[in-house]
Parts: C-alpha cells; structure tokens; sequence
C-alpha cells in the first residue's frame, strides 16, 4: 500500500467542506486582519487591537484602547474591504470591537 504524503492528506480533509476548512478560513481571516491593523494604524495605536475571532462573518477584536475602538468603528468599511481583498473573497461583513 502507497503512502500519502502528509500535505496531500492534509490539502484533501481541509479542501472538503468540513468544520476544519471554516475554521481554517477563520483563522486566515483573523491573520489577516492583524497585518491590515499593523498597515493602516501607527504602531502604537495598532497594538491595542486584538482580532479574536470570525464567527457568521462577524470579526470580534478586542480594544484596550477606546481611541483604537473608536478608529476601528470609524474606518470599519475600509478595514473589512481590505481584509477580504488579502483573502480574495468576501469572508468579512462586519467587525464587533469589544473595548
């Protein structure tokens, strides 16, 4: 019996329309979110924002920062529209800031 290679078996259970593929996705979108955050943002004001989850298009991140909560409710569209062109479809709707 022929052995699969690890990164085809791992590319076919993730490709199929199972849990593992949404949560991968979530997890993409979540990274990218982090380095949409890093480019729009100063440095200092960045790192008050953390993207905690994607859950039913939602992104919730996490602000210890008013100001950051503040500058995420005000550029939310462009922030969605940057995330879901690093992740080349539309993954993102809206963001929930919990601060």
């Amino acid at each position: 019996m022929p052995f699969t290679p690890l990164g085809d078996a791992l590319n076919k259970k993730v490709s199929s329309h199972s849990p593992l593929k949404k949560q991968v996705e979530a997890s993409q979108a979540v990274d990218a979110a982090v380095t949409i955050f890093q480019e729009l943002f100063p440095a200092d004001l960045a790192r008050h924002a953390n993207p905690l989850f994607l859950k039913n298009r939602t992104l919730t991140v996490s602000c210890t920062s008013s100001v950051m909560a503040q500058e995420i409710r005000l550029r939310q569209a462009e922030i969605v529209e940057k995330i879901n062109e690093k992740l080349g479809k539309p993954e993102v709707d809206r963001i929930r800031y919990l601060a």
